[in-house]
């Protein structure tokens, strides 16, 4: 497929992820700046901002103003708005490979912003946080029961994937200073949408370590770091045109997912909270170059065409003469 239809689809399981998941990691810190009165809102706000990668406007942050921020921001890039709007445009570009109805949620999810934030500025942000993750399941019900299982789905499947491995770190590193019996361990379950599938795992026992381990390292729940990981690692090898590798991985992506699943795999018992915020900072750090091996290998393998004027090929042979 063209690597502009490829690039497309991989954003817009991106954007439509971070969309997702910022709103549950908003949802979150309202939730926790709401329900305890002894938290600092503008400590708790700056350290929401910093694990976002925003950095923090001067003045004094509450609730509303770190909602405006994240949520509703248009000059953010990193706003759930913004995220919505990049992943219609990318949509709008690639409208031969994606389904009708992808596009009609999209568009449809994007004209429905400014009612759902005079909305939620009556009635409180959790109405819009709740719009997006509803129309964030949505579309991927659609991808899913829409597009074929070929190069382009698996693009997208891609983006989504890393892009939650992303996002759940960043999660984590919200609650990664939080002592061990602090109530915030079930409100991250909750915004992971884990809550029920956690109780059921663990018979109720509510433990922070636990809790990490279940986010980071469960192999069947599809929102845990390892799981969204090996997806993503099983998209690029199903990519791959020469799989069949005698010295394994040759693609830098395959690569580092692959160092990245292994170590997760491997941990050692009770070793996961030991550096944990280290840890999570290394997990991000290969996201970040997982991508841009990723648009190395598939969006920009060709140089960009360079012009050059015309007559300095002759004045160099004149010189050399």
């Amino acid at each position: 497929m063209l690597a502009r239809n490829a690039e497309s689809l991989y954003w817009i399981g991106r954007y439509v992820e971070r969309a997702d998941d910022t709103a549950r990691i908003l949802d979150v810190a309202v939730h926790h700046l709401l329900e305890d009165a002894t938290v600092d809102p503008d400590r708790t706000s700056r350290v929401l901002l910093r694990v976002l990668g925003i950095d923090p406007p001067s003045g004094a942050l509450d609730v509303w103003s770190v909602t405006d921020l994240v949520a509703f921001g248009r000059d953010n890039d990193a706003s759930i708005v913004a995220a919505i709007s990049a992943a219609r445009e990318n949509a709008r570009g690639a409208r031969e490979v994606t389904s009708g109805e992808m596009w009609e949620c999209l568009n449809a999810t994007f004209n429905g912003l400014p009612d759902r934030e005079r909305a939620a500025r009556r009635l409180g942000p959790h109405e819009f946080f709740r719009f997006i993750k509803e129309r964030a399941a949505m579309f991927a019900g659609l991808s899913d029961s829409t597009l074929s299982r070929d190069d382009g789905y698996r693009f997208l499947l891609l983006g989504r994937s890393l892009e939650r491995v992303d996002m759940t770190v960043r999660l984590l590193l919200s609650r990664a200073g939080d002592r061990m019996s602090s109530p915030a361990w079930v409100t991250l379950l909750r915004s992971a949408g884990g809550h029920d599938t956690y109780l059921r795992t663990y018979r109720g026992a509510m433990d922070a370590h636990l809790v990490a381990e279940f986010i980071l390292l469960d192999r069947l729940f599809p929102r845990s770091v390892f799981h969204s990981v090996r997806l993503a690692e099983t998209c690029l090898q199903e990519l791959d045109q020469r799989p069949d590798s005698r010295v394994g991985a040759r693609a830098e992506a395959q690569r580092l997912l692959g160092r990245a699943r292994s170590e997760l795999e491997f941990l050692p018992p009770g070793a996961l909270l030991e550096d944990l915020q280290d840890r999570l900072l290394a997990l991000q750090l290969i996201c970040r170059e997982v991508g841009e091996a990723i648009a190395l290998q598939y969006f920009h393998a060709s140089p960009w065409v360079a012009w050059t004027d015309a007559a300095a090929p002759a004045d160099v042979v004149e010189g050399e003469e």
